[in-house]
């Protein structure tokens, strides 16, 4: 791979440089990342099958021409010997098989290939392995096809950003060399390089390649612009608000990375089809043998067994799957996912941010005895400042609206879902859950305790300060939602959140779930999760708190769009749209694509079995037998690729 640009950005992009003889710089790209690996491992697969589908067909195309030049044992050799290469590959793929334990379906095609070329069908023998090979080739391309939207987010990926000078001068960086704060300017058609708040006025972005939103999305000022969306119209000014590696579009194509280099569990399933279908068809070429007594019936019933559609037709359906999800903004990271989102029996939520808007607001101050409102939140907020928890971002909302200046905040401690203590204007301050405070033995009395709300409480030193109650509103689609996972037969629903009891159960009842489990931690809901006995269970949530549990389930589905890096680098889907209806498209995606993998195992098995059945008749000749089977791999293929759409 080769660039030309600046010699300044040699240093971020770990590369080293030639002098070229026109003058210009010549990058070489000597870093590897995994990004580079799986699209260069992909190429040198498809080239080698390439190779061997071409090498095939000049090889027979050569004995063609001896056959009609009368040389026919110059034609015999050459087949014979081309066949008994490949067949010497295919067996060591095989010892290596049963070296990991496994047992895969190219025996069957071994067998064929030696079967022919002992009773003397040398020419049946070479269209098995043109076919075989060919068969190989063109699952390489229906990968290629399959692969398209995923590959395109990494070659999309931005290199170079435009970072504007607190002067107003213009100057070219490498994305890595983006800092938080910096200002950077977007022009028109370009890819927006990392997160950032925009500056400029309003501007039209194309998000589809993040979430699958066909339709520009505008933003204004102030809003958060995602990396990885293009700028449409006019060129925008936006303040990076992280770094190239922390942004969305680096997440995702990490993400990406995992799911294309990851090899679906149900191949190995197939492998399992593997076992019964060659003893059958050994057993009726022996069958077909026995009667006619001629060892050409046994080479011809095992020429139409090749294992072709065990072979092509799960992995492209699954491959073809996951590049549907991928296109509608559900990055699902194996397919062996897929598998359990069409066998689901019950699904779990997190309420804050995945049910619920994750918009908190303030909904009223109590201070205790001796403290204002004003006082009260402005300690909050300080102690709070550096969370990235959603009641934190809403203190800070409000001590701003209020123009509010906040302590600076020191011995900063955060409690996973509990709560902070901090060093504020040399005092010791605690905010967080009642229980939080009762275990630093601060008095929280019952009459204090907030009924029906998120609240957070506040204490200086020993002394309790107040409480501070928020709410949040039901997502308009979250009811609908557990309504069409019911439709599709899922009707063991649970809320599993670390908020208090009554706000869980108001908004449980709401949206009609079965099972609530509140005031969590995140070992409590490890714990109620692995308890679940109608499996498989899919756990859907979006905080940071929530990257355990999401681990522990069947199948882990995170809300990425905005939740945190933790809980998408642990989940087994994420979904990039701010969107919870998409987790009953997954579900959608994996049952569509379990019911095609199986349709084409079982018709090219079906189809196979019909064929081996002529065949011990006599009917089918060998090369005739070999063509016939591959007409079969073609529509096995055809059929599997219907999961992409």
């Amino acid at each position: 791979m080769i660039w030309l640009a600046n010699p300044r950005l040699l240093k971020s992009a770990q590369e080293t440089t030639q002098p070229a003889n026109h003058g210009l710089t010549v990058i070489y790209i000597t870093h590897r990342g995994p990004c580079h690996v799986i699209l260069m491992s992909m190429t040198k697969g498809f080239r080698q099958r390439y190779f061997a589908v071409t090498a095939a067909a000049i090889v027979i195309g050569i004995g063609f021409g001896l056959q009609l030049a009368g040389k026919s044992q110059w034609t015999a050799t050459l087949l014979i010997l081309f066949c008994l290469a490949l067949s010497t590959k295919i067996a060591w793929d095989i010892m290596q098989t049963f070296r990991q334990g496994k047992w895969g379906v190219d025996l069957l095609a071994l067998a064929a290939i030696l079967a022919t070329l002992a009773v003397g069908e040398y020419w049946a023998a070479s269209i098995i392995v043109l076919m075989f090979t060919g068969g190989e080739a063109l699952e390489d391309y229906a990968n290629r096809r399959a692969q398209r939207e995923l590959g395109a987010l990494m070659a999309r990926a931005p290199s170079v950003a435009h970072r504007v000078s607190a002067s107003g001068l213009e100057e070219d960086i490498a994305i890595g060399n983006i800092t938080i704060g910096d200002r950077l300017l977007v022009w028109p058609g370009e890819v927006v390089p990392v997160d950032g708040t925009l500056l400029s006025g309003t501007g039209t972005f194309d998000e589809s390649s993040l979430t699958g939103e066909s339709l520009p999305v505008e933003h204004r000022q102030g809003e958060q612009v995602l990396s990885g969306s293009v700028n449409n119209e006019s060129p925008v000014t936006i303040q990076a608000l992280r770094t190239a590696q922390d942004s969305q579009y680096q997440q995702i194509i990490a993400l990406v990375q995992a799911a294309s280099n990851s090899q679906a569990p149900f191949v190995r399933l197939a492998d399992r089809y593997a076992v019964p279908f060659t003893v059958l068809s050994f057993a009726i070429a022996g069958l077909g043998w026995l009667v006619s007594r001629d060892p050409v019936r046994f080479a011809q019933v095992l020429v139409v067994a090749t294992p072709c559609p065990l072979l092509l037709g799960a992995p492209i359906a699954f491959i073809s799957g996951m590049s549907r999800a991928a296109k509608n903004g559900i990055i699902i990271k194996n397919g062996g996912t897929l598998e359990k989102l069409a066998n689901l029996k019950t699904v779990a939520f997190d309420k804050t941010g995945t049910l619920t808007q994750g918009q908190i607001s303030i909904a009223q101050i109590k201070p205790a005895l001796g403290t204002s409102q004003r006082q009260l939140l402005r300690i909050a907020a300080s102690a709070e400042q550096h969370s990235t928890h959603l009641l934190a971002k809403s203190l800070l909302a409000a001590a701003k609206a209020k123009h509010i200046r906040l302590y600076p905040a020191a011995r900063v401690t955060e409690t996973t879902a509990q709560g902070i203590s901090a060093l504020v204007a040399g005092r010791n301050i605690l905010v967080g859950k009642a229980a939080f405070l009762r275990d630093k033995d601060i008095s929280v009395s019952n009459s204090n305790l907030a009924t029906g709300h998120t609240a957070l409480y506040v204490a200086q030193g020993s002394k309790y300060l107040g409480s501070i109650l928020f709410t949040d509103t039901v997502r308009t689609d979250s009811r609908q939602t557990l309504a069409n996972l019911s439709a599709l037969g899922i009707r063991h629903t649970l809320m599993v959140t670390g908020d208090a009891t009554a706000t869980a159960q108001r908004i449980g009842k709401m949206l009609g779930i079965s099972e609530i489990h509140a005031e969590c931690l995140p070992k409590d809901k490890v714990a109620i999760i692995q308890a679940v006995t109608e499996r498989p269970l899919m756990m859907v949530g979006d905080g940071v708190n929530d990257a355990p549990v999401l681990a522990a389930a069947d199948v882990g589905l995170a809300m990425g769009a905005r939740g945190s890096t933790a809980a998408s680098e642990t989940a087994d889907v994420v979904i990039l749209l701010d969107d919870i209806t998409r987790c009953v498209l997954a579900v959608h995606i994996g049952r569509d694509t379990m019911r095609i993998a199986l349709q084409s195992i079982w018709l090219g098995i079906a189809a196979s079995i019909v064929l081996m059945l002529i065949a011990t008749t006599g009917l089918i000749p060998a090369a005739v037998g070999a063509g016939l089977q591959e007409i079969v791999d073609v529509f096995v293929i055809l059929n599997a690729l219907r999961a992409h759409r």
